[in-house]
This record gives structure tokens, C-alpha cells and sequence, in this order.
């Protein structure tokens, strides 16, 4: 068993799973249609592709810093004369900790090469949500939660360094099956991404809780108290 490892961070994401008309949300971490949809991106697929490989994935998100919410209006025009304003949620200077478990390794580094060198551009879950580098971390022997429990923090260094002398509890959303606390359903899954005939199916949800030994940083300004 082997796990992928992708690092999410951006200035603004958005991870929208029940986004209605004018109305835009995002939820507090990466979605796996969103994130399926990336990977599909990066291999040049098209959306009357089959995603059957990707959707099979085990998906987990560790929570290394959480984002602020931010509102936002757009105009848009109906027509020459009338216009209206949609509202948009995204999430500011939010870092996720991405796991996709698989036997298959050969899928896992296909994909890995593909986030190095995509097809189509990425982005966070809206195409105005370029991410930051790196994307793929690499690849990592281990179940996905053995995984994502033992990779180092990667929220920014100045969010760690409050952290110093604490140990944060991350929160670790997955697929169910990995023993954690029933969430319930959510309608996430991709069956298509076809545009005359995009359909998702549900799955189940997991919540847990990820300890990580915080890094020691040398701080320069110390030395002169």
C-alpha cells in the first residue's frame, strides 16, 4: 500500500459542494470532486473521460493551517442591459496536507509525474485559485492514515512558530473505513464531468485527530533578550 502526498496551499481556494445560483460557498477543506478534478487536469483529460481510476483513490486532507473565510461580489452580465451580483466564498491562506492511498503505484507515480508537468492549468477548486509549489510531495509507503499522522507540519513558519513549545491537534478528514468519527454523507464524488451530463454520487465521511511534533526554529532575536 502506497500513499500520494499533495500540498494545497494558496492565497484564496474554494472548495464549493453545494453551491446554489448567485450563491458561491466553499467548505473548510479540499473536496474530493475538487481534487479529482485537478488530477484529471494535470493528466489532460477531458471531461467525457472515464474517472473511475481516480475516484477509486482512498482520500484524506490533514488540516495544517486553517483558512479565513472571505466574501466577495461579482458582477456579472445577463445580457447588454441587465446585470446581477453573485456572491463568492473562499478560503485566505489555508495549507492542506492531501492523501491518496492505492495498491496500484504505477497510478500513483503517473499521477505524481503528471502534478509535475500537467496537461491543463490547476487550480484550488475555482480557476481563479492558482496554487502555490510544490503540489506533489511524492510518494510514501504506508496506509493513508499512517501517512498523513507521521508527515511533518507544513503550515507556515510563522503559524509553527506559535506552536514551539505546544503540540496542535490537526483535524483529518477521510473516506470511510479508516476508523475514525461517523460525519455522515456528502455529495462529492465525480461520476462524470461532462457539462451535458455532470453527475456526483455521495460518500461517507470520517473526522479525526492528527498530533504533530511542532518544528524547532532558530529565532535570531532570542539571542539578544
Amino acid at each position: 500500500m502506497s500513499t500520494l502526498l499533495l500540498r494545497l496551499a494558496a492565497p484564496i481556494q474554494s472548495w464549493g459542494n453545494d453551491s446554489r445560483f448567485e450563491v458561491r460557498r466553499t467548505g473548510k477543506e479540499p473536496t474530493k470532486s475538487g481534487v479529482i478534478g485537478l488530477l484529471a487536469a494535470a493528466l489532460g483529460r477531458s471531461r467525457a473521460d472515464s474517472l473511475d481510476d481516480l475516484c477509486s483513490l482512498r482520500f484524506g486532507v490533514r488540516v495544517d493551517q486553517e483558512g479565513q473565510l472571505l466574501r466577495d461580489f461579482h458582477t456579472a452580465r445577463r445580457d447588454s442591459k441587465t446585470s446581477y451580483v453573485t456572491t463568492r466564498y473562499y478560503l485566505c491562506d489555508a495549507v492542506f496536507l492531501v492523501g491518496l492511498e492505492s495498491k496500484d503505484e504505477t497510478l500513483l507515480r503517473k499521477l505524481d509525474h503528471a502534478l509535475q508537468s500537467p496537461v491543463y492549468p490547476l487550480f484550488l477548486g475555482r480557476r481563479s485559485c492558482p496554487p502555490t509549489l510544490p503540489i506533489t510531495l511524492g510518494i510514501r509507503d504506508g496506509s493513508l492514515m499512517d501517512v498523513l499522522n507521521a508527515e511533518p507540519w507544513i503550515a507556515s513558519e510563522w503559524i509553527q512558530r506559535k506552536y514551539q513549545n505546544r503540540r496542535p491537534a490537526l483535524r483529518l478528514i477521510t473516506d470511510a473505513g479508516c476508523g475514525g468519527r461517523n460525519m455522515g454523507m456528502v455529495r462529492d464524488l465525480p461520476v462524470t464531468f461532462n457539462l451535458s451530463a455532470r453527475s456526483y454520487a455521495y460518500r461517507e465521511l470520517e473526522e479525526h485527530q492528527s498530533v504533530i511534533p511542532p518544528e524547532k526554529f532558530h529565532d535570531p532575536m532570542a539571542e539578544l533578550e
